[in-house]
Parts: structure tokens; sequence; C-alpha cells
């Protein structure tokens, strides 16, 4: 959060966020109401298609597996609190960004750390055994000059993005929103010119809570950046100054193109700061995900209840599900596992049904005042409409299915790729499904890719099996054996000669 004072008189930790419960549990059927919109100009992007003909009631959501990690599963050597984390997964474990302080960081002040564990319930630590590898402290003389804190991270492309709350010192109104980028998760640099790309809106300025623009989330969604965040100073904040406020760009930096959410959609604005008419949730330190199987965004946030998760279909005009809650302990804002988009990750056991709500979020004070401990809290949804809304394309990519012509169904890009012999399937899928999903019917068949198929290599060692009309499909050199392939070395010319299939290879 980067709040200007450490300890028990953290702005939106301690005693603040425990007085404010109340305002932060609302009705996902019953959203709080909103002010009206500052202009009448306020008007949904082309871009934003409204729901035709929803349903109004939401759609309640079973739940089983509850889980808790057995103790503390990360925190930084020798700093005194631990907190705000976000999670990745992806080479198979789990990547996390926190906010910590470091007592031989100059100068003093709120500062990031990373860690990776297999697992949610930990431990978390460095490549060197140590409890965690600092990645960004403060930038002297810049509006980050001392605090940085609240990471969300983003790998999109071969760029990692962290979006994160800054502060150049203890001052009110101090906090503001920015970006870095590193090509490994580690080494960053700040990007925007090291200047915020979010600050105060000052639609309404409370001198109850001066903490200013900060707490981002973000993710990746349909070629556009959403981050989600705090703004005390905007319109439609809470008494207290609580609210999550959605800007979009598909500018990761949000330097153009930026449009804000308003209470009839996303609509154009001229950048950032432009007035704050609508919060999507009552809460300090939330982060949320896209959900594919529910067609839905995910939002997680404190309340009386642990971590409540608030649902909002994809345009932001009703919330499908009523909240769900992860029980427990905690002491500030959660992090989701999510995957490098910032999505839920799709479960292996049942893509279609099953959805998994994992959150790491600070437990105890330790007797500072301040969060410390981060621990591991969860359950999963189960029934979920998954591929019977239409979703399957997103949900299923990767995965296999059994045919209807006797062969396997490799869903990839929105199509299937149908293939003949099942360990060529086994080799290229996540994971190949005993039964057919609904939805998978359909998706248009791409490609059919028989046993013993003609395979080609390319000067560089590429390798591609050429399905029955000729498309060229890229796959791993074993797969060529698995299919009785016989592979044929062809020139560069020939090669770039066939018709583009895709690429199979993961």
């Amino acid at each position: 959060m980067a709040t200007p004072n450490r300890g028990a008189a953290r702005l939106l930790g301690g005693a603040l966020v425990a007085a404010s419960l109340a305002a932060c549990a609302p009705s996902a059927a019953d959203p709080r109401p909103e002010p009206a919109p500052s202009s009448s100009a306020e008007q949904p992007a082309s871009s934003t298609k409204r729901a035709a003909a929803a349903p109004t009631e939401p759609v309640a959501l079973a739940t089983d597996r509850l889980r808790q990690s057995p103790g503390v599963v990360a925190a930084g050597d020798q700093a005194p609190y631990n907190y705000g984390p976000t999670l990745l997964a992806e080479g198979g474990g789990l990547r996390m960004w926190w906010c910590s302080q470091l007592s031989h960081a100059q100068p003093p002040g709120d500062d990031l750390l990373h860690a990776q564990s297999p697992s949610p319930d930990g431990p978390f630590g460095a490549p060197d055994g140590s409890p965690a590898t600092p990645v960004l402290s403060g930038n002297p003389g810049s509006f980050d000059g001392v605090h940085t804190c609240d990471p969300s991270v983003l790998h999109v492309g071969d760029t990692y993005y962290l979006y994160y709350t800054g502060a150049a010192g203890d001052h009110a109104h101090g906090n503001a929103i920015g970006v870095a980028t590193s090509p490994d998760g580690v080494s960053w640099t700040r990007a925007a010119g090291g200047a915020p790309i979010v600050s105060p809106s000052y639609d309404t300025p409370r001198d109850n809570n001066t903490y200013g623009a900060g707490q981002p989330a973000a993710l990746y969604l349909d070629g556009w950046f959403y981050l989600m965040f705090t703004d005390t100073t905007g319109k439609a904040a809470g008494w207290n100054g609580a609210g999550q406020f959605v800007l979009r760009s598909k500018d990761p930096t949000f330097a153009s193109g930026v449009q804000s959410l308003g209470l009839k959609g996303f609509f154009p604005v001229a950048d950032t700061r432009a007035t704050r008419t609508r919060s999507v949730v009552d809460a300090f330190s939330a982060d949320w995900m896209w959900i594919a199987a529910l067609d839905a965004f995910a939002i997680a946030h404190e309340t009386e209840h642990g971590t409540s998760i608030t649902f909002w279909n994809r345009e932001f005009s009703r919330n499908p599900h009523p909240q769900v809650h992860i029980p427990g302990p905690w002491r500030e804002g959660p992090g989701l596992v999510r995957t490098a988009s910032g999505h839920a990750p799709v479960s292996a056991e049942d893509p279609c049904g099953r959805i998994a709500l994992d959150v790491v979020r600070a437990t105890t004070d330790g007797g500072t005042g301040a969060p410390s401990d981060l621990a591991h809290f969860g359950l999963d949804l189960v029934g979920a409409p998954g591929c019977r809304t239409g979703a399957s394309a997103r949900v299923l990519d990767g995965y296999a299915v059994p045919s209807p012509e006797n062969t396997v169904d490799l869903v990839v890009g929105g199509e299937v790729v149908r293939v003949e012999r099942r360990s060529v399937a086994d080799r290229l899928a996540a994971k190949v499904l005993d039964r057919r999903p609904e939805g998978v019917d359909e998706l248009p068949v791409a490609a059919r890719v028989p046993a013993g198929a003609k395979a080609v290599r390319a000067p560089d060692g590429r390798v591609g099996l050429l399905a029955e009309d000729e498309e060229l499909w890229l796959v791993p050199p074993e797969v060529v054996e698995l299919n009785s392939s016989e592979v044929t070395p062809v020139s560069q010319s020939k090669w770039d000669s066939y018709a583009d299939g895709g690429d199979l290879r993961r």
C-alpha cells in the first residue's frame, strides 16, 4: 500500500481497515448505490457490448475442498511486516512478489520481494536459499522515492509488467501508481520515464483518509490491460475512502487509449486522472482475476467473512453469482493465485466445472501493529457452467477430448485439430479428457492429422506435420515418431511455401 506512516499508524492497514469492515461487504446481488456521472458525455465505449437479455438472478456456486496452509508460507529476512502479495502460476510452480521492509535498504521504506514455491503452501524462497530476493526499492528524487509496495505482476508476451504503489515520503496524498518492466520478473526497469501512470483524481479530497491512489491489481484480457485500484479521493469512493476503480488500455503504461469504467460501461477518457464515477466493490487492497469458465471477473477483498469474492460479468452490468467466502484469519488484503495473464488457472481434473480459488494474505501483526506473516487459504468452486456458457474455446484451449470420428480433438485457438493417434494427443495436449464436454461440437475443425502424415524439417531444425489440407503444423520432434511419420528435410523456400496451420508445441 505504501501508506505514509508505517506500523500501527498505517492509513489503510490496522485500525482504519478494522473500523471499515461494515463498508467492505457489499451484496453481490445488490451493489452499493453509485453517484450520477459527473458529465452527461459519459457513454459506453463502442468496443464494449452490453449483455442482451441477461438473467437478473445471480446463480449460486457450490464450494468444496476448503484448505489452509499449516503455517507461514513466506516472510522477509528480518522484515517487520510482509503483505500485499501477487502470485503467478507458471513453470510448474508459483512465483510471488510482495511488500516488505528491508532493515538494510536505503532509503528506509517499503520494498518489494520475490520468491518461488512449488505450491501455495510454501515455503517460498529464493534460489540462494534465503527467504526472498529484493527486487525493487525506493528511487530517491522520484514519486516513489521512499515507498514501493502493493505489487501486481503480469507476464504478457516476453515481458513482465509490475504495477505498484509508490510514495516519495510521509505526506498527505503521497501515493500514486507506477509500472516497471522486466525480462525475467526479477530485474526491473521503471517504465513511463519513472513517472506515475495513475495519480489521485482529487474529485473529493477527504480529511479522514489522505492515502491517495494505489493498491493496483492488473489483468490482461482480449488485448486490454485492465487496472483496478484504490483512490481515496475518487468521487465514488466511500465515506472512508474505500472503493475500487477500473481503467483499461491496450497500452500497458496507460499513456494512450485509456477507457474508464462508469455507470454505463467503459468510455474513453483523456487520461488516467478522469473523474472516478464508479466503484466496483467497497474495499481496500483488493485483487482480481478473469475466470473463463464463468465468463466473469472475480474480485477478492477482505470482509468479516475472511476473503470475499465478488463476481462481475464482462460488461460490469450485473453480478452473475452471489459472493463466496474463503474463511480464516486475515490482517491485510489478499493475492490470488493467477496465470501469467491474471486469469484463473484451469483445472486439469475438470476444466469446465471446477475452479480453484487460492489466496495468500497477511494474517498477524506480530505485536508491531502492522501485518507480518503471509499464509495460504483456499477452496474450489464446483458445478460451474463452464463449457455450457459458450466459453469452451477459451476454457479448453490446449486440452484434447474424444472425437466423434474415433479420433482425438485437440482444442487450439478456438478450433480443433483432429488427431488420429491417442499417443500424439497425449504429447500435444495439457491433458486428454475422458469425456467430450458440451460446446466442443460448436468449434470448427481446423485440420485433420492422420497417422503417418508427411513430416518436414526446416533448415533451422523445426519440424512440422502436414495435415490433409497441406497446412503445416509445428510439433515437437518426438511427435513425428509417435505418429509414424517419415521426416523429409526441405529448403527454407519450400518450408515457407506451406500454408501456416499453427504451433502445437508447448
